[in-house]
């Protein structure tokens, strides 16, 4: 569109949209004027020029000065715009990402905070030290009460030797809690290595107790390797696992020598006619590992077949096991007369009879002659007898704080390796617990595995107790 420039003697003027047309064929030389193209137009214009066309040409060469001033102009505003939208998100970005910081400064402070109180406690979670002082009081007493009858005349014969593993496990607990965790992973090899020793030597040596061959008897004192190999266990994959880093991961180098490490343990565990502790380490292994980051997916088609191949031929296999099996079918027959299923009829029974409150302390009736090991693998049932619903409730719920706090600990761990180390430990516990507890309720098949701090088990015992002094 052309309009008329009154200031320019009516001549047109071109507008903004031609002004880039324009601006293509004006050359500006190096004097700052404009000339331009050799040809065509300028080619015309060359002939002398009189006034007229001196101010015509001092007109044309001041125009593409002040096209060129607006379209600076233009392209700074425009990028003036630009900087304030910028300018505007860079605050908005900004103030979010003050507010994350705030937040986690706030978390970051509130972890400090419970590490220095840690800390300041030289270390020592007062709660997880109260609830198994509280299991091991009363352990004490339901192993004195169930154990009166044991020996005739001397109805503290076996709550003696239980205090006096006690009183070891404390101490071990005191040692084991002043070391530095860390320290323990220089061991972590050698001390597999004779887990593993151990757990060979049973098998020549060891005595057969009850069908299963687990106790080497040095004089008067009875180990059983199975219990260290726990603690071993524990120790080494914490480490080995803490050590792979992202490799836990992947099948050869994950998946395939970890199964190698627990098959063998398991295989040598299993030889000894003991089931149950082989259930206890293999759960305890796989948490760690699932725990150290490895993928759920993979481990299933691997469990999956071993799992039914090991029910038909550990559990299947084995007469007494079969017998196991049907005394879990069918727990409670006329008058308790099975054989098979006699244990668990008068566990059943014991539980079924203390009601709400128990019959108290020292009053129960089966443990005298009716019920097997009554302070041992069915110190639980005695306990609900004694003390009821409400005792067995109690204990329960001391697990319940027990899980809790070993998996907050493994939590605030400044490491993997402690992680794995709290985690292991305290799945280890509880889930000895549950197949205790699931047993003698009948909503597992029996085994013969003791109640963490409760029964009695020198081995047992001390073993746990150094556990959570680590």
């Amino acid at each position: 569109m052309r309009v008329r420039d009154a200031e320019h003697g009516g001549r047109p003027r071109l507008t903004a949209d031609r002004r880039v047309a324009a601006d293509a064929w004006v050359v500006t030389g190096v004097d700052g004027r404009a000339d331009r193209p050799a040809g065509g137009l300028g080619a015309r214009q060359s002939r002398a020029p009189g006034p007229r066309h001196l101010d015509a040409d001092m007109a044309g060469a001041a125009r593409p000065a002040a096209w060129r001033r607006a379209f600076t102009a233009l392209a700074d505003s425009r990028a003036a715009a630009t900087a304030r939208r910028m300018l505007g998100r860079g605050e908005h970005l900004g103030v979010r990402a003050e507010q994350r910081a705030a937040v986690d400064a706030t978390d970051a402070e509130g972890m400090a905070a419970d590490v220095t109180a840690v800390g300041a406690r030289g270390a020592v979670d007062r709660v997880l030290v109260v609830v198994v002082a509280a299991l091991i009081i009363i352990g004490l007493t339901m192993v004195y009460s169930a154990s009166q009858y044991a020996v005739p005349g001397d109805p503290g014969y076996w709550f003696r030797k239980q205090l006096v593993w006690a009183t070891a496990g404390v101490v071990a607990l005191a040692a084991f809690a002043r070391v530095d965790y860390r320290a323990w992973r220089r061991v972590s090899l050698w001390g597999m290595l004779l887990s593993l020793a151990l757990l060979v030597l049973v098998l020549k040596v060891g005595t057969t107790t009850y069908g299963a061959q687990r106790w080497i008897v040095l004089g008067p004192l009875s180990i059983q390797p199975s219990e260290l190999a726990k603690l071993a266990m524990v120790v080494y994959v914490a480490d080995w696992l803490a050590a792979k880093g992202d490799d836990v991961t992947t099948v050869l180098y994950g998946l395939i020598p970890f199964g190698l490490v627990t098959g063998l343990v398991l295989a040598l565990v299993v030889l000894q006619n003991d089931l149950g502790t082989a259930i206890i380490i293999g759960g305890m292994a796989l948490a760690m590992f699932f725990a150290a980051g490895a993928n759920i997916a993979k481990l299933v088609p691997t469990i999956t077949p071993l799992a039914v191949l090991g029910f038909f031929g550990l559990v299947l296999g084995r007469g007494f096991r079969r017998a196991r099996l049907a005394a879990f079918l069918n727990p409670l027959p006329p008058g308790c007369q099975d054989a098979t299923s006699y244990q668990v009829c008068q566990g059943l029974i014991s539980l079924g009879s203390g009601g709400f409150f128990g019959r108290g302390l020292g009053a129960g009736v089966l443990q005298a002659g009716y019920l097997p090991n009554p302070f041992t693998d069915s110190i639980f049932a005695v306990l609900g007898e004694e003390l009821g619903l409400f005792g067995c409730a109690l204990v329960l719920g001391l697990f319940a704080v027990l899980a809790f706090r070993g998996f907050r600990t493994g939590r605030r761990a400044p490491d993997v390796y402690g992680a794995l180390l709290a985690c292991g430990i305290t799945c280890w516990l509880v889930l000895q617990a549950v197949v205790n507890v699931g047993a003698v309720v009948d909503a597992i098949p029996f085994t013969g595995v003791p109640l963490p701090f409760v029964s009695y088990g020198g081995s047992s015992l001390v073993v746990s107790l150094a556990a959570v002094g680590l």
